[in-house]
């Protein structure tokens, strides 16, 4: 078994009801930053706040460039019919060996609470599960972030460890949880796939 290169032959484009999820481009710099130097976002992401605009847009670029390396795949969430970007998400890492990817994003406070962050991961997990060809997605969230751990538990996600002070943020040492999502396992209850 080996996953399914030839999807980094050209960005692949995902569609949800309500979304167009999109490559990460330097155009999407300033959504990023207002994002990453938000401190609701940020809240339990051990992760420096984003400083300037041009942070925002290095990071697309980094994205980019690990796109085409066969890294990662890193999507931009933007509302059909519309063109700013709420949100980010996609496969940080992908182990090609062992046919599993870490998944984890973002979206601006102004879309919590209506169901786009699981309409978009729930696309991204069965874009990985059945056009990559992954057998495992794993999600490292704080414990504390009951948002990002009940869309992955609505998705079929199961907790497999929690690693007590496993991350030094902000002068202290924190927790994080591990979320694995098993191929078979899945739940698409929005797409009904």
């Amino acid at each position: 078994m080996k996953l399914n290169d030839t999807v980094f032959e050209k960005f692949p484009v995902l569609r949800t009801p309500r979304l167009v999820l999109l490559e990460i481009t330097p155009e999407a710099g300033e959504a990023i930053y207002h994002m990453r130097s938000n401190g609701r976002v940020n809240q339990f992401i051990p992760r420096p706040v984003m400083e300037t605009i041009d942070q925002g847009k290095e990071l697309a670029v980094k994205t980019q460039e690990a796109f085409y390396k066969k890294q990662a795949i890193g999507w931009a969430g933007i509302l059909r019919g519309k063109g700013d970007v709420i949100g980010t998400c996609g496969f940080n890492s992908i182990d090609f060996p062992n046919l599993h990817a870490e998944i984890g994003g973002e979206m601006d406070v102004k879309y919590w609470g209506k169901h786009i962050a699981q309409e978009a991961v729930e696309t991204i997990i069965y874009f990985g599960l059945n056009t990559l060809g992954l057998q495992t997605i794993e999600a490292k969230v704080s414990p504390n972030n009951r948002g990002a751990i009940f869309v992955l538990e609505q998705l079929g996600f199961v907790q497999e460890a929690l690693f007590r002070n496993r991350v030094y943020h902000d002068d202290v040492f924190k927790d994080m949880a591990v979320f694995t999502l098993h191929k078979g396992y899945e739940k698409y209850p929005i797409l009904n796939l």
